[in-house]
């Protein structure tokens, strides 16, 4: 058995029980947790270097051979997020250490590291998980550790936040475990690769239930409009680090497992209609909620909201083109969106306000701030050179090239949203970092340790850095995600892997 395969959600495991033993002395707990986090990295980038070097890996763990066993799988799609989303968790996590260093943290240590660890290690399980029913366990160990982050240092807000994230969560829960028990009467397995042939067999009636309900399941778990209610209400509510943990990778992880499953289960060779319109809805509907709010954390979850529907068009179209834009698109919507929320963080921390009527004069306050927010501003609008601007690129190229007079009309719109999300940034700009600054007697920042703020500061640089490696590497990457689209849209190596020679 590749002991790599199992080793990025066994180590933040571990990393977990060690922080719950330690519970009690803080700074063990900013030594010990990042140092996991920092294996789990480790093991993304040599799970990468495997998968490069030899293919789909799959292990079958317990001994039970696929499709009764426990089966874990690390393609190109399933390694690169791995290691995208544990790069972002170790920033986050160094930029709570810093915040708690400095004496601003609300984040309670104790429960904060284990929980946060526990959620790493759903995140990387999910990611890597081969059968329907890990992928439901994933789930709800994110859930179950996102519920405690949710509502850490509780107030009134949080606390009713936490229970509309709960009922909504849980409700998607018992529509996915009616998906899997539904589709095991059907065909009398879970494994995907498994699955893969028998949904085949199926009528096409039932093959289409299915394909609805799986797409209602992750519909509401990655917050496609009209079942997006819950994330404007819920994310903001969150301590700011904890919110930027829930929007670079809760929703992505639900992106993901719907990408998994309508490609492996229901493969089409013709565009999905009913994808097609939600992802239109989508961007319009999350882009022009952003312009109505001054809440710079409602304007980035709807932002948020709204660019779901660019990886959604992607998939809809069910084309190499189309999956690498919405592969490259989630690579750099989990950088960018965790790095507004940092910036965020810094801001609210210069003047202990959020809301755009408050904010004002920050580029003169602390002009790195300024920068900080600036780049992410861009990549997300979709302006040359950036991240934002690749994966756009790679979806309008597939949306034109698609040949199909209701996928120029979805890129008409995604171009439409585009400038619709650059307002939204240049009228945070313009409100927050301009105008004359406010004269306050006392900023929340001169009441920490320095250090502290030096390593928020620095951990934010550092991952818009990461941002800018996105464009600087934007040909190894666009490769990869075009091979890891190819795969996906022709599994037999993923079903070799795992079934072996049946």
């Amino acid at each position: 058995m590749n002991l790599l395969v199992p080793l990025p959600f066994v180590l933040p495991l571990l990393g977990a029980a060690v922080a719950m033993v330690v519970r009690r002395r803080e700074n063990w707990l900013r030594v010990v947790a990042p140092l996991f986090v920092t294996g789990v990295v480790a093991a993304a980038g040599a799970l990468v270097a495997a998968v490069a070097r030899d293919g789909v890996i799959a292990v079958q763990l317990g001994g039970w051979a696929a499709p009764l066993g426990i089966t874990l799988v690390a393609d190109r799609l399933s390694t690169l997020l791995v290691t995208v989303s544990a790069v972002v968790l170790l920033a986050i996590m160094v930029h709570g250490v810093g915040e708690g260093a400095g004496g601003l943290g609300e984040h309670e240590p104790g429960v904060f590291y284990p929980a946060y660890l526990t959620l790493t290690a759903g995140v990387c399980l999910l990611f890597l998980a081969g059968d329907l029913f890990n992928l439901f366990v994933a789930f709800e160990v994110m859930l179950a550790s996102s519920y405690v982050l949710l509502t850490l240092s509780p107030t009134r807000e949080r606390v009713q936040a936490g229970m509309t994230y709960t009922a909504v969560s849980l409700t998607s829960s018992i529509l996915f475990l009616t998906a899997i028990g539904l589709t095991y009467a059907a065909t009398g397995t879970v494994n995907l690769a498994d699955l893969s042939a028998r949904t085949a067999e199926l009528p096409a009636g039932t093959r289409t239930a299915l394909a609805m309900l799986f797409l209602v399941v992750f519909g509401i778990k990655s917050a496609i409009v009209p079942m997006h209610l819950w994330l404007p209400d819920s994310y903001p509510a969150a301590l700011t680090q904890i919110t930027a943990v829930f929007a670079a990778l809760l929703t992505k992880a639900a992106v993901y497992s719907l990408i998994r499953v309508e490609t492996l289960l229901f493969p089409r060779d013709a565009l999905s209609w009913p994808m097609l319109i939600l992802a239109a809805l989508t961007m319009l509907v999350g882009t022009l909620g952003a312009l109505t709010h001054d809440d710079v954390h409602r304007v980035l979850s709807l932002t948020l909201v709204g660019h779901i529907g660019y990886m959604l068009f992607g998939l809809s179209l069910f084309s190499v083109a189309g999956l690498t834009g919405a592969i490259l698109y989630l690579v750099h919507h989990i950088i960018v969106q965790a790095t507004l929320f940092l910036v965020s963080d810094l801001m609210q921390g210069l003047t202990g306000e959020i809301t755009l009527t408050r904010l004002r004069g920050l580029a003169s306050v602390s002009p790195l701030v300024a920068v900080l927010f600036f780049v992410p501003a861009l990549s997300v609008s979709g302006v040359p050179p950036t991240s934002g601007f690749i994966a756009k690129l790679a979806l309008f190229q597939a949306g034109i090239g698609s040949g199909r007079i209701a996928a120029y009309a979805v890129t008409g719109i995604a171009v439409l949203a585009s400038l619709l999300t650059l307002m939204a940034m240049s009228r945070v700009w313009a409100l927050a970092f301009w105008r004359t600054p406010r004269d306050l007697p006392e900023r929340p920042h001169d009441r920490v340790a320095r250090g502290g703020i030096a390593v928020m500061r620095a951990v934010t640089a550092a991952m818009v850095c990461v941002g800018l490696l996105v464009p600087a590497f934007a040909g190894p990457l666009t490769a990869w995600s075009g091979r890891a689209a190819a795969e996906l849209l022709n599994p037999a190596p993923y079903v070799q892997a795992v079934l072996g020679e049946k």
